[in-house]
């Protein structure tokens, strides 16, 4: 094919999920022309963000702000809906102590601070929010009262934040060509990237442009680079998302000299049903996770508890404890709930495709937990029952302190006892999410060389970006940080190609 059909760009992007959206929309409205290469066809485009439930962390400073991001709220909803805030100093405060104070400084300032007016540009470009008040609320008193500091999640989740964007790329003549792999850079005789090398309808076709952005996912997705660098059994973990983020992107910057940077040998993974095909599936969206647990316990195959699972709000812990689960003998485990919590389990507990067992007794729940020692699981249970402090009143809107004594693994909020049938239980296993290893950027989104320098003419946004993200990661930051160093990215692309002329 030649590349006459992919017109002369002055920017490719590579990719077209959230990140590389934003990168091409950026370079469009700064005078570049652009296109995006998607390697998967269009009926699952979009990489893992059309995967996402669309939530988004962002800093606001009460209903005014969220309301420059969620535009139909209503009079009643702003008095009477308790959103909360969530300022500058908590999300500095959430990054370190959650990435255990290894973020990138100047990452983070930048992801934090331009948090809000990225989603506010996002909103303009035709990017719909909605109040997240399915996942992220409670009713207490008989008020909605939001926690966690997240508010809002694009209309439609991930699919939707897709289907907006693409929109708006159509709206802006930027042209998506899909099954359209990119597999190498191109460089010129100064080092300088000068175009893509992809596959395309059957065919190596070279596209020369005068600057690129990789923003094509981790490698999440690749089983083979999962156990080199994450270590054993990971290869058998399940993937949340798509089946497309290879680590090609990585290759390729790093091919060409590129810094490898973050945490490597880290991932978000989480709670994912047991039998939940190997990658993820667009019908059932994110809805194989199980994100209830802080409300219950969690059980392994020796049918003990292996994790506080109150440690804090779910926010903050369900993308580490996927590792968690994958550690345990047969990489598996039951989350276990009764008749109090049952009605508060969110709402991917009562989808069809589900791996679950319900009960009225505990005698008859630990029996059915496949793969679990049922006589060591009722014992587990009768002295998690005893050791909970009933005296401390449980409150999920806020960590209630409701908390276990005396147990080798205690719960420090939200412990309930499990002593009101029916008894649910449900079975869960490892599911991977992104990667958290990839290359150094600058300030203005250039791919770092291994001497620190910016390599000309290429950029990086999305996943393949290393350096924010350690251990483990605060829910709804992975879209955020798509849009801010997309959006980074695509402006430093375009002044690039400006550049050159």
């Amino acid at each position: 094919m030649s590349t006459a059909n992919f017109g002369n760009p002055d920017v490719i992007v590579i990719g077209a999920g959230n990140a590389a959206c934003c990168a091409a929309l950026a370079t469009r409205e700064n005078g570049a022309s652009v296109i995006l290469l998607e390697a998967a066809p269009i009926e699952d485009c979009g990489g893992n963000s059309r995967y996402t439930a669309g939530l988004m962390r962002f800093v606001f400073n009460g209903v005014e702000d969220l309301s420059q991001v969620i535009t139909d709220l209503t009079e009643d909803e702003k008095k009477n809906v308790d959103f909360g805030l969530y300022t500058a100093e908590q999300y500095y405060d959430d990054m370190g102590r959650i990435t255990q104070y290894r973020t990138d400084p100047d990452l983070c300032e930048l992801l934090i601070s331009r948090s809000f007016e990225t989603l506010v540009w996002m909103r303009k470009k035709g990017v719909k929010f909605q109040a997240s008040f399915g996942r992220q609320s409670y009713q207490v008193d008989g008020k909605w009262k939001f926690w966690g500091g997240l508010a809002a999640e694009t209309w439609g989740g991930g699919p939707g934040l897709i289907e907006n964007e693409h929109k708006a790329c159509a709206r802006e003549g930027i042209k998506i060509f899909y099954e359209t792999p990119a597999i190498a850079l191109i460089t010129d005789n100064d080092g300088r990237v000068a175009g893509v090398r992809a596959r395309h309808q059957g065919k190596n076709v070279g596209i020369p442009a005068k600057a690129v952005v990789l923003a094509c996912g981790g490698f999440e997705s690749n089983a083979e680079m999962r156990t080199r660098y994450l270590g054993p059994n990971w290869d058998l973990a399940k993937v949340r998302g798509t089946r497309y983020n290879t680590g090609l992107g990585v290759k390729m910057a790093l091919e060409v000299g590129a810094l490898p940077y973050g945490h490597w040998s880290g991932c978000h993974a989480v709670g994912w049903d047991l039998n939940a095909p190997p990658f993820g599936d667009l019908a059932v969206g994110d809805s194989f996770q199980k994100h209830s647990y802080p409300w219950g316990i969690m059980v392994n195959a020796r049918g003990e508890r292996f994790v506080d699972e109150g440690a804090d709000f779910r926010n903050y812990t369900y993308a580490k404890y996927g590792a968690v689960i994958l550690a345990q003998p047969g990489m598996f485990a039951w989350q276990i709930f009764d008749a109090k919590i049952i009605p508060m389990l969110r709402d991917e507990y009562r989808i069809k495709r589900v791996t679950k067992v319900r009960t009225d007794t505990l005698e008859e729940l630990v029996k059915k937990l496949e793969g679990v020692d049922a006589e060591a699981c009722l014992r587990e249970i009768h002295a998690y029952n005893k050791a909970v402090r009933t005296d401390i009143p449980f409150n999920p809107a806020i960590k209630d302190g409701r908390c276990t004594t005396g147990l080798k693994v205690n719960k420090t909020n939200w412990a309930n006892t499990l002593d009101e049938p029916p008894f649910e239980a449900y079975a869960v296993t490892c599911g991977v999410t992104f990667t958290f290893g990839g290359v150094k950027i600058t300030n203005n989104g250039e791919v770092e060389d291994t001497t620190g320098k910016p390599i000309p003419g290429l950029f990086a946004a999305g996943e393949l970006v290393g350096g924010l993200f350690y251990h483990n990661y605060p829910g709804g930051t992975g879209l955020t940080s798509g849009a801010v160093f997309g959006r980074i990215a695509g402006t430093g692309a375009a002044a690039c190609a400006k550049q050159l002329g």
